[in-house]
């Protein structure tokens, strides 16, 4: 049975946290761009826009991306892989940029993501948020804002859940002994 993390009051909940955050630690707010990394990223940081705008009235302008290009394991996720729209219509130059994901794992869609990112431009600071950090790093990446620490194995799966792709807002890990 899957261990649920967090249902859609506590996602709501932790992503006003997180602009709050943002927010406090942002030099100069008309500098701030948001990122969202293609799939879920992109919604969550959407949410965080929301926030900025209703709780700060602030209009911060939203990219999103998608990395798929940039992977280093790129001949092994499909022989035909699914593209997703990359929409950032501005420069980033001398900007400070959050960078939003669901799940950082390994690190590798992150250095992917920055590789990306320097063809829009070359940014003053570049922050990483990420919904939730499971740990397990293959690269020396971390996020300087995470909703949820989950310690993990290797064999365990985090799933974000958010209700524009998949139906429901939800957080849950899913252990090997699960799938059996």
């Amino acid at each position: 049975m899957p261990k649920i993390i967090a249902d859609s009051k506590e996602i709501s909940k932790e992503i006003e946290s997180l602009a709050d955050k943002i927010v406090a630690d942002c030099p100069n707010i008309s500098n701030l761009i948001l990122i969202g990394i293609q799939r879920r990223g992109a919604q969550i940081s959407q949410r965080i826009l929301n926030v900025f705008n209703e709780k700060y009235n602030v209009d911060v302008p939203l990219g999103i991306l998608d990395i798929t290009f940039y992977r280093d394991d790129l001949s092994m996720v499909s022989e035909q892989p699914v593209i997703h729209n990359t929409n950032i219509p501005f420069s980033l130059d001398e900007k400070y940029v959050v960078l939003v994901d669901d799940v950082i794992y390994t690190g590798r869609t992150i250095r992917s993501a920055l590789d990306a990112l320097v063809d829009f431009g070359r940014p003053s600071m570049v922050k990483l948020l990420a919904l939730v950090d499971r740990g397990m790093r293959e690269l020396p990446i971390q996020p300087d804002y995470a909703g949820w620490i989950i310690p993990t194995n290797y064999d365990d799966k985090i799933s974000v859940k958010v209700i524009e792709l998949d139906g429901e807002d939800l957080v849950e890990m899913i252990s090997r002994e699960d799938e059996l």
